[in-house]
């Protein structure tokens, strides 16, 4: 069986208000077919079609504040609450506690233990490497659970060699503001396919999609409106290769942003938790599913492995 992990970051499910939730207003034919006509916005999960489960998932977890990024991405690759277990949320970077918490074992280490082949497809830049070493970056929580599980993190020669996607998907930002100005470029449908064969390639694929929090904070609506209409794109040539009997592609993120652009804070909404594959995967994945606690366990449920949590 293929997974594959859409991680979006920073978006929730916010009112179908055009004025500020540019999910409301962006034309996204492929998931609007995919949803039969319905739109990513609140009210609308739970929801079933043919292709498509549509879920309102809890990303605050019983603790006061704004979700944040650290402990929302670390509650997603653990099980575990990582909000309860510090006292907090927190972010953007994990700190020791939730570094603690992720060493104890994520689903990338758990499925690598159990002999299971595991990928993240993004690629990273030079300068990201350069920093990391430097100690003048840190990583986030999802490339830390990599590292911490031994995964390996795609460098530029892997994008060049079709074995990664850029962050943005088509590699046009690593010509544009990068400087890597002969890096593969492809269009929104052959950038889907492309992620579609790398997963397939995998028992476990991991994407991070970070652009989504980026814009949601800059308050930008052309530009979140631009991004997802190209990732609806890069979901149509996806879409077109997938094949719902063999594996399951989950959507979802660690807190809102994006669907509220009259704050540059993180919201307090529900996030999406998107799945797309055959009927009878969707009903095993998504049984009992409330909030982020819930995706590490049910992904390792597919695989016949358990989690040892305590929300």
């Amino acid at each position: 069986m293929n997974f594959l992990f859409l991680f979006m970051d920073g978006i929730g499910l916010g009112e179908d208000d055009s004025e500020i939730n540019p999910f409301s207003f962006a034309k996204m034919p492929h998931l609007s077919k995919l949803l039969d006509g319905n739109k990513i916005v609140m009210g609308v999960a739970p929801l079933e079609t043919d292709r498509a489960t549509l879920l309102s998932l809890d990303a605050s977890l019983g603790v006061e504040g704004r979700p944040q990024s650290a402990s929302g991405q670390a509650t997603l690759l653990t099980g575990k609450n990582v909000p309860k277990i510090i006292g907090e949320h927190f972010g953007p970077k994990p700190n020791q506690p939730i570094r603690n918490v992720i060493i104890e074992g994520s689903i990338f280490s758990i499925l690598r233990d159990n002999n299971l082949s595991v990928s993240l497809l993004n690629a990273y830049p030079q300068g990201y490497f350069d920093g990391i070493n430097s100690g003048k970056r840190l990583y986030s929580a999802i490339p830390q659970a990599l590292h911490f599980a031994d995964v390996k993190l795609n460098t530029t020669e892997d994008l060049y060699a079709g074995n990664a996607l850029a962050a943005d998907f088509t590699g046009d930002g690593w010509r544009k503001h990068l400087g890597y100005t002969d890096s593969p470029v492809m269009d929104e449908s052959s950038a889907g396919k492309q992620l579609g064969k790398l997963t397939t390639d995998n028992d476990f694929a991991f994407f991070e999609y970070w652009p989504s929090d980026y814009a949601g904070h800059k308050q930008d609506k052309k530009a979140a409106i631009d991004l997802l209409e190209s990732f609806d794109g890069v979901m149509g040539g996806l879409l077109d290769h997938w094949n719902d009997e063999e594996g399951l592609i989950l959507i979802t993120s660690d807190h809102g942003n994006m669907e509220d652009l009259s704050v540059r804070k993180h919201t307090m909404n529900q996030v999406p938790g998107l799945v797309i594959g055959s009927r009878e995967l969707r009903k095993k994945f998504t049984q009992n599913m409330n909030n982020l606690t819930d995706i590490a366990p049910a992904i390792l449920n597919l695989y016949g492995l358990g989690i040892n949590d305590e929300n």
